[in-house]
């Protein structure tokens, strides 16, 4: 979603027009949860996908009808519709996008430059008129009509934000906050942000400091928000040949990389042309400086293959808040491995979280492969599967 919101804030720059479609619900298996974005210009380009290509010729279509005059518009697709076959959504799912202009008034560049910097930030767009609003940070950009409209949005906004979590909320009718925002959450459709936060759903959550009787509500709407939280990192030390693959299969999906090796010939910035930072230093050294930035979503991958630099900075790994940690090496240096680290003083519980040998079994032979197998076993970490082949599962293929 990065690269849409930077094209869509680029597009407003140059006075480029262009409409929105955004993904407000899903039911039943499909590829993107809610706040999927595609943008279609003027000119006929596409950037984004809210179907993985299912839909996205129905999507232009429409967007089209968009610009050329017509009101945003709530569509929905899926095999039970008549046109299911002939636009394509045969994986047995249904979405419902939303497909709005986006014009001069909607702060883009503040979202960019929110995403870019790392500050979790949220889109708040009105259903009914496509008007937005950017939340984050303590500060609100753009407006949804009015004060008690922008205040209750900002309410529901930082409900999901706080979740790392986008979907529909309705917002407005049934409870007073201390100073007249309103704000109702229905939970429908609510998924995890690209970023891994986790949402809850269902049922009805109201805020505020009790009823008001309704002279000062804001009126009752339904708003699709859209978080970004920061992107989760992905630590590589040692800096050997595969870290190389690592580091760009890392970037690809959106992690910010760092490359950290004490040993100035191998972390060299040019080797490393998409990670975001390249140190020399002892990874631990480097570690117990920065382990503040470490978090749920962090991923560590050791590679140096060298005890004098895996376990001290293991050590600090496996006790940190990281979801991830892998060494890289053979099961007889796994075990020397795990003798040394218990020599140091971390606890069984804390060995138990070593994934090593790093990676998945695929059979690959080689760098490139070697990092394509490292990068599934992050990904399947984080996302909570279990790395098993496809036709070996019954049931949804995507799970909320």
């Amino acid at each position: 979603m990065r690269h849409v919101i930077d094209q869509a804030a680029a597009w407003q720059r140059s006075g480029t027009r262009f409409a929105m479609a955004t993904v407000v619900r899903t039911w039943g298996s499909s590829p993107h949860g809610p706040g999927a974005s595609m943008l279609v210009s003027a000119e006929g380009r596409i950037v984004g996908s809210v179907s993985g290509g299912c839909v996205e010729a129905a999507v232009c279509a429409t967007a089209e009808e968009v610009l050329a005059g017509a009101a945003p518009t709530l569509e929905r697709w899926g095999v039970g519709d008549e046109d299911a076959f002939a636009v394509g959504l045969t994986c047995g799912g249904t979405i419902e996008v939303l497909i709005r202009e986006v014009g001069a008034d909607v702060p883009l560049d503040r979202l960019a430059a929110d995403i870019a910097a790392g500050v979790p930030v949220a889109l708040v767009t009105a259903v009914d008129s496509g008007g937005c609003l950017v939340v984050g940070g303590g500060a609100a950009t753009g407006s949804l009509g009015g004060p008690k409209a922008d205040r209750a949005a900002i309410l529901a906004a930082e409900g999901l934000l706080g979740r790392g979590a986008s979907g529909l909320v309705t917002s407005g009718g049934l409870a007073t906050s201390g100073d007249g925002g309103l704000v109702t959450s229905r939970g429908e459709g609510l998924t995890s942000s690209e970023n891994g936060g986790l949402a809850t759903g269902g049922g009805l959550v109201t805020s505020g400091d009790g009823a008001g009787d309704g002279s000062d509500c804001a009126p009752e709407r339904e708003l699709l928000v859209q978080s970004f939280a920061p992107r989760p990192r992905l630590l590589i030390f040692g800096a050997a040949e595969f870290a190389r693959p690592l580091a760009d299969l890392g970037a690809a999906l959106g992690h910010r990389v760092t490359v950290c090796d004490a040993r100035p010939a191998f972390a060299a910035v040019e080797r490393f042309p998409r990670a975001d930072d390249v140190v020399v230093e002892r990874p631990d050294r480097w570690f117990r400086t920065h382990e503040h930035l470490v978090d749920a979503a962090t991923a560590v991958c050791v590679l140096t293959h060298d005890a004098r630099f895996d376990v001290p900075v293991l050590a600090l790994a496996l006790r940190s808040r990281a979801g991830y940690v892998g060494a890289m090496g053979s099961r007889r240096t796994h075990e020397d491995r795990l003798e040394r680290l218990r020599v140091a003083g971390t606890p069984e519980a804390e060995l138990a979280r070593l994934r090593s040998p790093i990676g998945l079994d695929l059979g690959g032979r080689g760098a490139e492969e070697t990092a394509l197998s490292i990068i599934a076993e992050i990904v399947a970490v984080r996302r909570g599967g279990t790395a098993r082949p496809l036709t070996l599962r019954t049931g949804p293929i995507h799970e909320v």
